[in-house]
């Protein structure tokens, strides 16, 4: 049964990535090497090995690829490019890639132009705001020119996840592409389920700590949550860099149902101070601007919670 999650390869040494965990845990000397690697610093040593031979498969199998990401943090070495394929910036066929990046940066160039030939943008104006009337032009949204309004909520999310995008990336195709597609993707999948994420983050939270949402719901606070911020932002501006990356694997390889578990997290790590509130407008306000420190913890924690409650995957997502 386990080597059907295997894959062929040219070598018969090819090793079995998304093998089970049971029998991970039946191979002591994989046991031996991962404790030994996570002792001296090199967490991780074996998934990215995993990741490397995943990589060379041509065409590029995006199941396994979004296995692997729902499963393990992605190297950052690694995260763009695989990012740029399960988004659908870059073909599975990796010999495509070269002239497919040719392609996606002409029509970036040919965009931008346009947009200034409009008179849209200028060489001040802010690079999320190109983001931003390049996606609308794109999307046959673009208001005119002498009619420009101010950002409107949709506007406003789309803006905070630029914002963040480009603190992850170096390249400013790179990042209109991931903004755009991430946002789309996100849109186009998971749309439908936003107006029950709340309530799934109090199912879960009656669960862990039935107190704690018992406060949050005799003070009023639940409906004051800030659930943009979180589900529609997707921890935009919430979270620093180094921990939203991690949140966005899990998100872009298929799963909406993380970010409830992030705002459980951040629930139960701010209990005390989440308790000693009684009015749902300081709740929001210390919510929407949580310590910037211990976040990269908070993920871990809040990642394995979604595995508890929603499994780990094995092949399939």
């Amino acid at each position: 049964m386990l080597d059907q999650h295997c894959w062929t390869g040219q070598k018969e040494t090819d090793v079995c990535v998304l093998q089970s965990d049971q029998k991970m845990t039946e191979d002591p000397q994989r046991n031996f090497r991962s404790a030994y690697y996570e002792k001296v610093g090199f967490r991780g040593v074996e998934e990215k090995k995993s990741l490397e031979i995943l990589l060379k498969d041509n065409p590029l199998d995006l199941e396994k690829l979004s296995t692997f990401s729902q499963r393990f943090p992605l190297p950052s070495m690694y995260r763009i490019h695989v990012w740029k394929v399960l988004l659908g910036i870059l073909p599975p066929h990796s010999d495509s890639h070269a002239l497919v990046g040719g392609y996606r940066k002409a029509q970036y160039q040919d965009i931008r132009e346009a947009l200034e030939v409009m008179r849209y943008i200028s060489a001040s104006t802010p690079s999320t705001h190109v983001y931003l009337r390049m996606f609308q032009l794109e999307s046959q949204v673009l208001p005119r020119c002498s009619e420009t309004p101010a950002p409107g909520e949709e506007d406003e999310d789309f803006l905070s996840i630029a914002a963040a995008m480009e603190e992850i990336t170096d390249d400013s195709v790179d990042c209109y592409w991931l903004i755009k597609s991430f946002v789309s993707q996100f849109h186009a999948k998971f749309g439908d389920s936003f107006p029950h994420l709340p309530k799934s983050l109090e199912h879960y939270l009656s669960q862990e700590d039935p107190r704690l949402l018992s406060h949050l719901r005799a003070i009023g606070a639940l409906p004051r949550l800030p659930y943009a911020l979180w589900f529609r932002r997707c921890y935009a501006g919430c979270l620093p860099e180094s921990s939203l990356q991690r949140v966005w694997d899990k998100v872009i390889s298929g799963s909406c149902k993380v970010l409830v578990f992030v705002a459980l997290e951040i629930l139960l790590s701010y209990k005390i101070v989440l308790m000693g509130l009684s009015r749902p407008e300081g709740v929001r306000a210390f919510l929407c601007n949580i310590p910037q420190e211990n976040t990269d913890a908070m993920v871990t924690k809040a990642i394995d919670l979604w595995h508890k409650y929603c499994g780990t995957p094995i092949h399939a997502v």
